[in-house]
């Protein structure tokens, strides 16, 4: 059984892109589906696909690398909020990644979003994590 889904999602993300696989099955839950959703919209990864076989479901998701230095589009996954230590911050002290060029990735009431969406709809949540 896992304790934190969510940074098992981001570990076998982290560990396809070290491995340079093109494609990384997960198994599926709701809130990684919406995680995967806000990935693919901010550009971070190629396609995605959920699947359905099992129990549970899959998702497939598709890695993004550059065509001429071979690099992915996803430079560092970062775990914020943890079962053992839930971070939640307000829609006016949200946190920035790289001075505002990074991704935070909120869980709000209305939904997971990045926290540029969180602010306009000045709504606050769980920092689930950071990407860039």
């Amino acid at each position: 059984m896992l304790t934190d889904p969510i940074a098992d999602y981001l570990t076998r993300l982290r560990n396809a892109i070290k491995a340079k696989h093109r494609v990384v099955e997960i198994p599926a839950s709701n809130i990684k589906k919406e995680i995967t959703k806000v990935l693919f919209d901010k550009g971070y990864i190629q396609s995605y696909k959920f699947d359905e076989a099992g129990p549970q479901g899959v998702i497939k998701i598709a890695l993004k690398y550059n065509p001429v230095t071979k690099q992915s589009a996803i430079v560092k996954l970062e775990r914020v909020s943890k079962p053992g230590l839930r971070k939640y911050s307000g829609s006016s002290t949200l946190p920035r990644v790289l001075g505002g060029l990074g991704t935070v990735i909120i869980s709000t009431s209305k939904g997971v979003m990045t926290d540029k969406e969180a602010k306009t709809l000045n709504v606050g949540g769980e920092v689930l994590c950071f990407v860039y």
